[in-house]
């Protein structure tokens, strides 16, 4: 007589291996396209906390019909460069009709692999190009995750690192390398754009990375900025993009948070969401496209739906 399978328990903490582990690219990217279709979806304003020393403290709620969820993160710039990780914390995921508590995840891997997955559907639904190079700007935790979701999400084979540390750049070249993906340093950001029909931006935002003009078939994911005081991309770059591209936010919630277009003087809510593209089969592109992603519990939230389902099927 078989034995029944084993019920999942009612709660797991997953350390950052073990979450990554649930969150495969090509299920979570279907969850993205999944939830911004869903109309029981509610992200309120996420409250952002100031901290002595320059630090911030997120708590970003969201739920679905069946799924609650709350991200309580630190962002700790100080920490850049250091042996201590900016974000930490944890994402903490309830199911709504019984109120259980099903997981903890980590926070920062939920981070980064939601965020590289966000870009990831953007080029694919976004970029005129869709063949590398890439270019990677930033070569941190956000650097591994996009270079990993690019190749995995996109079939990308080929990666340009740009980046302030040298050393960082080389080992991030050395982890693609690893995976049997071809990757080279590069010097300088604004000359290798020329050479790379997709480009992603994902440093600390502490000062403006990139200036130039994208090749004509050109795409740009910019990531790092998420306040309106972060920088990556110049103004003249932004109105460029808004005057003769196609510029997309992540979500409105960006109206308040693009730092490259609010400094640029733009009008963020005279932008398409990302949920605009997904829901619309014959959403115009012209031109380059800018693609600002400045995060959104939304994101955490489809990140816990792709965890619950990957578990489901572990029992």
């Amino acid at each position: 007589m078989t034995s029944a399978p084993p019920n999942p328990p009612s709660s797991q903490l997953l350390n950052p291996a073990q979450t990554a582990e649930r969150l495969p690219y090509p299920k979570l990217l279907e969850e993205l396209v999944s939830l911004l279709q869903d109309r029981d979806v509610q992200v309120p304003p996420r409250l952002v906390l100031p901290l002595a020393g320059g630090g911030s403290l997120f708590v970003m709620p969201a739920l679905d019909a069946r799924t609650a969820i709350t991200k309580l993160i630190t962002f700790t710039p100080a920490n850049t460069g250091s042996s201590r990780a900016t974000i930490q914390g944890d994402v903490v995921v309830f199911d709504v009709p019984s109120g259980e508590r099903r997981l903890v995840l980590d926070g920062p891997t939920i981070t980064a692999r939601r965020t590289a997955a966000v870009s990831v559907l953007a080029a694919q639904r976004l970029a005129p190009c869709k063949q590398g190079p890439v270019l990677i700007v930033g070569a941190g935790v956000q650097g591994k995750s996009h270079l990993e979701a690019f190749a995995e999400g996109m079939g990308i084979t080929e990666f340009f690192i740009a980046s302030r540390s040298a050393a960082s750049a080389e080992r991030l070249v050395a982890h693609a390398q690893a995976l049997g993906l071809k990757a080279r340093v590069a010097t300088d950001a604004n000359a290798a754009l020329a050479e790379c029909p997709m480009a992603v931006t994902c440093t600390p935002a502490s000062a403006v990375v990139l200036s130039a003009l994208p090749r004509p078939d050109g795409f740009i994911a910019a990531v790092g900025a998420f306040t309106p005081e972060m920088v990556e991309l110049s103004a003249s770059l932004c109105q460029y993009m808004a005057e003769h591209g196609t510029v997309v936010v992540d979500t409105t919630d960006a109206g308040h948070e693009a730092g490259d277009l609010l400094q640029a003087g733009l009008e963020v809510a005279r932008f398409a969401s990302l949920a605009d593209v997904v829901r619309s089969p014959a959403f115009e592109i012209k031109g380059p496209v800018l693609f600002k992603s400045c995060g959104w519990a939304g994101w955490d939230l489809a990140a816990a739906r792709t965890a619950l389902q990957e578990q489901a099927q572990a029992f």
